[in-house]
Order: C-alpha cells, then sequence, then structure tokens
C-alpha cells in the first residue's frame, strides 16, 4: 500500500457539483425569461403583472442565490490559486462575501419590494 499525502481544502467535488447545479438554475431561468419574451405582450402591465406573482418572485430570488453561490465558487477558486500572499487573499476573501451578501440583500428589496 502506497502512502499519500493529502493537501488542499478538499473543495473539489462539492465545488464542482455546485458550479453545475447553479449553472443549470440559470440556464432554466433564463429559458423561461426568453419564453416569456416571446410570447408575451409587450408592455409594462404585462411585466408587472409577471414579476409580481410570488411563483416568480420566488424562482427570481432562486436564480439569484444561484448566481451567486455560482460566482463565490469561481472568485474563491481565483484568489485560492492567483492570490498568493495569506493576507491579500484573506481581504480578498473578506471583500467578496461583503460584497455578495450585500448583493443578496439588495437583490431581496427589489424582488420583494421591501
Amino acid at each position: 500500500m502506497v502512502n499519500r499525502i493529502v493537501v488542499g481544502a478538499g473543495y473539489g467535488l462539492r465545488d464542482w457539483v455546485m458550479q453545475r447545479v447553479t449553472a443549470v438554475i440559470m440556464a432554466l431561468y433564463t429559458v423561461a425569461l426568453v419564453l416569456f419574451l416571446l410570447t408575451a405582450p409587450s408592455s409594462y402591465e404585462a411585466w408587472q403583472s409577471f414579476f409580481k406573482s410570488t411563483w416568480v418572485q420566488v424562482l427570481t430570488q432562486t436564480t439569484i442565490v444561484a448566481l451567486l453561490l455560482h460566482v463565490w465558487v469561481g472568485i474563491r477558486d481565483v484568489w485560492m490559486d492567483y492570490v498568493k500572499p495569506v493576507g491579500v487573499r484573506l481581504a480578498l476573501h473578506s471583500f467578496t462575501i461583503v460584497w455578495l451578501a450585500s448583493c443578496f440583500i439588495y437583490s431581496v428589496k427589489v424582488v420583494w419590494g421591501l
């Protein structure tokens, strides 16, 4: 039996799955939105009634969360791969978390009208 030294954070499979799942969610939402654009009347009232329905708000918020998770995995990997000084990397990770959390809070305000 060969002894291996395993190093790294061990995010590989979990991140790979999260990237794929969030990409599928975003793709499905995009297809649904394009279908709406092609079939709905092009008036402000139609858009307003479409986006005021609860199921669209839930799908929109779910897609935004998927987008933010997708961004987190991607940008975290970039910081880990290309930024070598630990202090700078920690600062970039912290900034990214605060920025994405702020984006989430703002998305709740926009989607739900709070």
